[in-house]
């Protein structure tokens, strides 16, 4: 706790004291029910951040005037007295922690959720949709803006009332209030449009009609886009200036960045700095002397710490690092920073998950977002041993998962390191938050004496004899698919050779640091090609060129890094072939087809980046053994089939529900036998 003592300080804010400064930011998590209220998952999902040890919980933001308003699949509601009850139900488990909490209150605008509009049109400033390819919204009469002012302030009210601490207004990210903001989307021609103060003046009532309702004692934050990061949006000075005419009646900035077109910078994606956004809070911190919350990919408490007594801003905001480790506070206080889970900013679980799929939100490091270490305490009733094949992530989370319920377990990983696929990834300097995956499965196995790793040790069926084993778990991984195309295994069996795999770049990066004038071209438009093709053009090549079979490239990449990669090729022009195939591989060029036509890529250095393949050359014998000896074999991860991590991390947790059977069926035996 010394160590980083200003992250444990306490704050008081109004009638509000705060145990510390880390925050719970609201971010949707598609847990609600369909009416708005609350469930058991959603409850136990905010539990786990108040037993964390978390200082401010904000709940995610939460509708004030349905259907125009809603955001997301499901959403809380806060529109009528019917949901007070449930929020107080919420806010009484989060004060037993003694976490402070606070109610994100909102209204989506022209980002409403189209099937839950009933028909309706989205109402916004103006005709312009919050979202490139969105419909339009229409503009908002002046009776309506003073609507849903009073909405506003209504919804402050229930909260005040149901308990919460604090009362947040969100005024960013492409919602509502930001779309009076923006000039983006505002083209109002009357007292809401034009000027800085008539663009205010949406925000500035509603902040005087919520510091109305909930009175003067009552803290009021205000979230808000500090920089749009789109060319014609406003700019950081220009948000301070909008900020002139409204900020009087808040408490608390909490600063954010971007709109839904720049998503990137929102929801960070994964090559941004620890708490990039700093300088943002600090500069609003500056001009206005209020609390002031910054965030952005903040997952080390060193920077976290630095953060705050360099004055850069007076609290933490931690959104994904607190899904992916709950424990974040705890851990740190304790001392235990190195078993810290931290996010990885890959955004499939959180952000791709709600936003682009519907889905409810899930993690790729944490894989039980809702009741987090539960399952330690069902430990085993009877001996089990287990063999896990493979130290890869779904490997290591299957042995360490299993260890801590009390099976016996023997990792064999033939390489000298642990941690697969994901470590190897991790030598890309823009994927290097990877590591930290593999970090803490390793701190993690370093505190279970149960459970033995052996590295630079292939498995083989002799390590089983005179063994007493109840399940094995294959969790071999995946190798690049290289298809036979002409010249490509020829090309890739040269001593001397311009044409290179993925793992030729991972496993020698030292001999890929000479990147200037470089023309480079990539084979494969999947995550892989798409990380060379970063790789490449963000380390100043002459020129790099990406070739994709499909009709898109990054088809199936997550929201944030398929927007961030696009972004990328933009700014640094990177040429672009879909629909074409890879026909054959020369020394120095690629010959791709196109619509029946041929052309030829030349280059200094290729890339075939196919995709890869599930490797699992033991299975077959596994199987065989396990009928034999009555023994359970599980094969996972990358291994049963090429996929991401978060699916392998998900399978190696679930390696449980296959203990339960083991320790069930053992436990009925020795009753028979009794």
């Amino acid at each position: 706790m010394e160590k980083y003592r200003k992250i444990f300080e306490p704050l008081q804010i109004k009638r509000m004291t705060l145990k510390n400064r880390v925050v719970m930011p609201p971010m949707g998590t598609n847990f609600a029910n369909l009416d708005g209220t609350f469930n058991r998952d959603h409850l136990s999902y905010y539990e786990q951040r108040a037993k964390g040890g978390v200082g401010l919980i904000t709940l995610e933001n939460v509708c004030v005037d349905y259907p125009m308003g809603t955001n997301g699949t499901t959403q809380l509601r806060i529109d009528n007295e019917q949901y007070v009850p449930g929020l107080w139900t919420f806010n009484e488990l989060m004060h037993s922690y003694g976490a402070c909490t606070s109610v994100q209150i909102n209204h989506a605008g022209a980002s409403a959720y189209g099937l839950r509009l009933e028909g309706k049109q989205a109402v916004s400033s103006s005709d312009i949709p919050s979202k490139k390819g969105n419909p339009a919204p229409r503009s908002l009469t002046t009776e309506e803006i003073y609507h849903i002012v009073k909405k506003y302030g209504e919804a402050a009210n229930r909260g005040q009332r149901a308990g919460f601490d604090c009362v947040e207004i969100h005024a960013g990210h492409s919602y509502l209030i930001s779309q009076f903001l923006s000039p983006l989307y505002n083209k109002r021609t009357d007292e809401f449009g034009g000027t800085p103060e008539n663009r205010a003046r949406f925000a500035k009532l509603v902040v005087e009609e919520v510091r109305k309702q909930v009175g003067p004692f009552f803290p009021i934050s205000l979230r808000f886009s500090a920089d749009e990061c789109l060319e014609g949006g406003n700019s950081l000075d220009d948000t301070l200036e909008l900020l002139e005419y409204f900020v009087e009646e808040v408490d608390i900035l909490n600063v954010s960045a971007a709109l839904n077109d720049s998503i990137q910078f929102q929801i960070d994606q994964i090559n941004l700095a620890d708490g990039w956004r700093s300088y943002m809070a600090k500069k609003v911190k500056e001009k206005f002397g209020k609390v002031t919350v910054t965030s952005g990919n903040i997952r080390s408490p060193k920077i976290a710490n630095e953060i705050l007594e360099n004055g850069d801003a007076d609290l933490l905001a931690m959104g994904r690092g607190l899904i992916a480790e709950p424990n974040w506070v705890n851990k740190v206080q304790d001392g235990k920073e190195y078993l810290l889970r931290k996010c990885i900013s890959c955004n499939i679980g959180c952000a791709d998950h709600r936003i682009a799929k519907s889905r409810p939100i899930r993690c790729t490091v944490n894989p039980d977002v809702i009741n987090e270490e539960a399952y330690k305490q069902d430990k085993v009733n009877n001996p089990i041993n287990m063999i896990v094949i493979g130290g890869g992530t779904a490997g290591l989370e299957a042995a360490t998962t299993a260890a801590e319920v009390g099976v016996n377990v023997t990792l064999y990983e033939e390489k000298n390191y642990l941690g697969g696929l994901a470590c190897e990834i991790a030598r890309l300097p823009d994927k290097r938050r990877i590591q930290d995956f593999v970090d803490y499965l390793e701190a993690r196995a370093n505190e279970l004496d149960n459970l033995v790793i052996h590295t630079n040790k292939r498995f083989e069926l002799e390590d089983l004899e005179d063994k007493s084993i109840d399940i094995i778990v294959n969790a071999t991984g995946a190798t690049p698919l290289l298809p036979p195309i002409k010249g490509l295994h020829e090309q890739l069996a040269k001593p001397n050779r311009r044409v290179f795999s993925i793992f030729d770049l991972l496993h020698n990066m030292s001999d890929f640091q000479e990147t200037k004038g470089k023309d480079v071209v990539v084979i494969g438009g999947g995550a892989v090609g798409l990380d060379v093709v970063e790789y490449y053009a963000e380390r100043g090549a002459n020129s790099v060129s990406i070739v994709e079979l499909q009709s898109e490239i990054g088809k199936d990449l997550d929201l944030i890094t398929k927007i961030s990669m696009f972004d990328m090729m933009e700014k640094h022009h990177v040429k672009q072939f879909t629909s074409s195939a890879l026909v054959e591989v020369c020394d120095n060029h690629f010959v791709i087809e196109s619509n029946q036509e041929k052309m030829t890529l030349p280059f200094d250095l290729g890339f075939v980046c196919l995709g890869m393949k599930a490797e699992a050359p033991l299975v077959e014998m596994l199987t065989e053994y396990s009928l034999q000896n009555d023994v359970v074999v599980k094969n996972i991860g990358d291994s049963k089939l090429a996929r991401r991590i978060i699916e392998g991390t998900r399978e190696g947790r679930d390696i449980l529900k296959d203990i339960e059977k083991i320790d069930l069926k053992k436990s009925a035996r020795k009753k028979v036998t009794s």
